[in-house]
């Protein structure tokens, strides 16, 4: 794989609404393990899904802006605290003005250590999740608590069918591996297994999550690292991590 800029790409859509991975920049601009930004648009409204940190900024701006006008942005959601996830947070209140943060209310507290001072725009989401509005649709913002954070949530597109996962799913390629979409999925277990059986702390949290999500109809998982699961690969993966078995704090000696 040699290194290039990945172009922005439309995973679903349905009339006037889609769900956009925002490309990836394998060059030395940024920096760190790859991540996974995505933008859901309904009608005239956007919002923003784990945009990341500082070195994917300019990138992510300029692909959100070949589908919206940004200020058209009216949202970000993010799944957890990690600095991969949140990292570039007082800057994306100043590029988009007029948003609304969604983010688990553990998390509100920390927030003026990324510059934040204001907490007009943030909207903290109970445990138990909530409804996120968009457009003329209603986004369902999922909990995934423990999973690897102990605020932590999923948000799930109804409109497409797609389940926005953080680091559920998550993979982490070798040098030279990169792919958007798994298309063999035994052959993409080493590369989720490592990561699952270290930062997923119990079985327990992995079973719970399974509960909350049974009743969702999914027909795409998209995660904030590695390739995306569609098709029969959903139902696969799902399978594989209620087989998984101990994790975390259960495969300590």
């Amino acid at each position: 794989m040699s290194l290039k800029v990945h172009k922005p790409y439309v995973i679903a859509e349905k009339e006037n609404h889609k769900f956009i991975w925002l490309g990836l920049d394998e060059a030395e601009a940024e920096k760190g393990i790859l991540t996974n930004q995505y933008m859901i648009i309904d009608n005239d409204e956007a919002i923003l899904l784990d945009p990341g940190g500082y070195f994917v900024l300019e990138r992510i701006y300029d692909n959100i802006s070949s589908f919206i006008d940004p200020g058209k942005v009216v949202g970000i959601f993010y799944s957890h605290q990690d600095p991969d996830v949140i990292g570039s947070l007082s800057m994306l209140l100043d590029m988009f003005p007029n948003v609304t943060v969604y983010i688990s209310q553990l998390w509100v507290r920390f927030l003026p250590h990324l510059g934040v001072l204001t907490t007009q725009q943030i909207k903290p989401l109970p445990d138990e999740g909530a409804e996120i509005p968009l457009g003329k649709t209603t986004l369902k913002a999922v909990p995934a608590h423990f999973l690897h954070s102990p605020g932590n949530f999923n948000l799930y597109d109804p409109v497409v069918k797609v389940l926005f996962s953080g680091d559920i799913g998550a993979a982490i390629y070798p040098k030279g591996v990169w792919y958007l979409f798994v298309e063999n999925f035994e052959k993409h277990i080493p590369l989720i297994q490592p990561f699952h059986k270290r930062y997923l702390p119990c079985s327990k949290a992995v079973q719970k999550w399974l509960k909350h999500i049974e009743s969702l109809d999914i027909e795409v998982i998209a995660p904030q690292h590695g390739a995306i699961f569609e098709g029969e690969n959903v139902a696969k993966f799902l399978e594989w991590l209620r087989n998984l078995g101990e994790t975390g704090l259960e495969t300590m000696q």
